[in-house]
């Protein structure tokens, strides 16, 4: 049972519908089954028609990556043979719709022919057509009918009048592989009862829980792939607990009223992707200056311009840092996982709040869409950090922008007594009145950027990072964002072969935690960066911070890191330092994403 470690992928053309709901229904059968799943998708930026691709990996244990070779390609179609035959493992199987495809003769791998049109036909029901998949598929790893149908009604239950027909699509593909096809499993997963009980959630799932135990009780959004779910669930979520969900006129008009409604004391938020962060620079500057928190969501997309809507990049870091008029420091910070989407956004509010300033919040497509088993949250890590309010007047001029020694200054709220103050773009006087003197600037400028000084501290006090791998190793891989879970199992292969690895992710992207960094990489004799962008947007980071060389390994195609990529890299950087200890590898490298075809 331990050595169950399956990746199973399906493909078809989106105009023909079900694709991503065939896999994310098969994965959830899966994890209610007691199986940990982690899911990858792409699909097509055409409102219709378009090839689709979802990867569901499932084990027993815990897993961190996508997967590398297929143990079962499911294609709907001819497309999806001809792009993803080469990566079935030669012990692995295929099946395909019979009526729309013809694999290549067999050579190993297992050819399962479904006549999923003809199926479809016979119970009149072609919207069915992936529940008559699913079935086959449930059938072939030998899982609960029950289990599926269970699932079934759950997910695909608030349509009550296709239930029944769904349910008959399902028992159709079922039965048909039972008495057709075969009647021994090729793989079998069993229900595993005492599994522990897991939570099964979407990276932008967690994240708007996340904000909903952070106290956030104002959103305002325009839709954008692939930040448009967070508004989803939030517009269903909040009426129930006092909240507001807003549908504004554009990303600029959104990322305003969410600075309104925090300048009344609301916990407030928007959520958009690298174009709709470039249209509210001008408004995060404006959060700057006036000192009102908000918590800006960026679920990064290839680009630049409209670029790949539903594919995966990391190519926002720059804007996120340095995207201003002038300096405007803001906090920047990246979870690493679909879990950790929930406690960072609670430390993203908590930042806003506590250091009063714009705080951006980099996700990326691949997380966000991605659907995973993890464990229930752990509501004892849930805070929150009040804001520095202002004390009831008594007789003295209110000061909004007093010059404190941690550049906090305490705030009033609309209607608090002498708590009038000017909140403008402007530069000003601590009363808030507008003032342009070169002393008063520089002054203000020190004051801004001194709170995200001590904020830097808060990487640590939170530990807003990860470490693993061997703490002695002459190697270290330091990285953000989604890319920890590809690295996590390379650097465990790696460690098994006698090329140990130490690793640190970090969380806050800015300012840079520079002691914890600096001190992780002293004694290094190579610092490998992985990233999913064209610049190595975070390697150059640290070159310029730390004045260290680093092997900067980046992909940009718009796919995630697969294990193999960074195992094969930490093999090269061990071949190079082998012969010469005092000789750096080469400084650049590039994935260009090509399939690893199968001999």
């Amino acid at each position: 049972m331990q050595d169950i470690d399956l990746t199973i992928r399906v493909g078809g053309d989106s105009a023909t519908g079900g694709i991503v709901t065939t896999g994310e229904v098969f994965a959830r059968i899966a994890a209610y089954a007691g199986y940990e799943v982690y899911t990858t998708r792409t699909i097509p930026a055409e409102i219709k028609g378009g090839h689709v691709m979802f990867q569901v990996r499932l084990a027993p244990k815990m897993v961190w990556s996508q997967g590398d070779d297929l143990n079962m390609l499911v294609a709907f179609d001819q497309e999806s043979i001809n792009r993803y035959y080469a990566l079935v493992r030669p012990d692995g199987i295929l099946l395909y719709n019979a009526n729309d495809g013809k694999p290549p003769p067999a050579d190993g791998i297992t050819q399962y022919r479904l006549p999923l049109n003809d199926l479809a036909k016979s119970i009149n029901f072609q919207r069915g057509r992936n529940l008559i998949m699913i079935g086959a598929m449930v059938k072939l790893f030998n899982l609960p009918f029950e289990l599926a149908t269970a699932v079934v009604e759950k997910q695909l239950g608030r349509k009550k009048e296709l239930l029944e027909q769904n349910l008959v699509a399902l028992k159709t593909g079922y039965a048909y592989v039972e008495q057709n096809v075969t009647r021994v499993a090729p793989f079998h997963l069993p229900p595993r009862p005492g599994a522990q009980e897991r939570l099964v959630l979407s990276g932008n799932q967690a994240l708007a829980l996340g904000a909903i135990a952070a106290n956030c009780r104002f959103f305002a959004g325009y839709p954008i792939t692939p930040a448009s779910d967070i508004m989803e669930f939030l517009a269903g979520e909040f009426p129930r607990i006092g909240g507001t969900v807003i549908q504004a006129e554009d990303e600029m008009a959104a990322l305003a009223m969410a600075i309104g409604a925090s300048y009344t004391g609301v916990r407030a938020m928007t959520a958009t992707s690298g174009p709709g962060l470039a249209l509210m620079t001008e408004l995060i500057g404006h959060a700057t200056m006036t000192e009102i928190p908000v918590v800006v969501v960026d679920v990064q997309r290839a680009g630049p311009s409209t670029g790949m809507p539903t594919k995966v990049s990391q190519g926002d870091l720059r804007l996120a840092v340095f995207g201003a008029n002038d300096d405007a420091p803001r906090i920047v910070l990246a979870p690493v996982s679909v879990e950790d989407n929930f406690y960072q956004i609670i430390n993203a509010f908590n930042l806003a709040e506590k250091y009063q300033t714009p705080v951006i919040f980099l996700s990326d497509q691949d997380m966000s869409v991605r659907v995973q088993t993890i464990p229930a949250f752990d509501l004892s890590r849930v805070r929150i950090e009040p804001r520095v309010l202002a004390q009831p007047h008594n007789g003295e001029p209110y000061e909004r922008y007093a010059n404190t020694p941690t550049g906090v200054s305490p705030m009033s709220l609309p209607g608090m007594k002498g708590g009038q103050y000017v909140a403008e773009g402007l530069e000003h006087l601590p009363s808030g009145a507008p003032e342009y003197t070169p002393e008063l600037h520089t002054e203000n400028m020190e004051k801004r950027a001194r709170k995200i000084r001590f904020a830097a501290r808060e990487a640590e006090t939170l530990k807003m990072y990860e470490r693993f791998g061997n703490a002695y190793a002459r190697v270290a891989i330091v990285g953000w964002g989604s890319t920890i879970g590809p690295v996590r199992e390379a650097v465990e292969q790696a460690e098994r072969e006698g090329m140990p690895v130490a690793v640190l992710y970090i969380k806050m992207l800015y300012p840079l935690p520079t002691p914890l960094i600096g001190e992780f990489i002293r004694n290094r004799e190579v610092i490998i960066v992985p990233e999913l962008n064209h610049t190595g947007q975070f390697a150059r980071m640290i070159q310029a911070q730390f004045w260290r060389e680093v092997v900067s390994v980046r992909q940009f195609g718009g796919l995630p890191f697969a294990r193999r990529d960074i195992y094969q890299e930490i093999k090269q950087v061990y071949a190079a330092l082998e012969p010469k200890k005092t000789k750096w590898p080469r400084a650049q490298k590039t994935h260009k994403a090509k399939p690893t075809r199968r001999k």
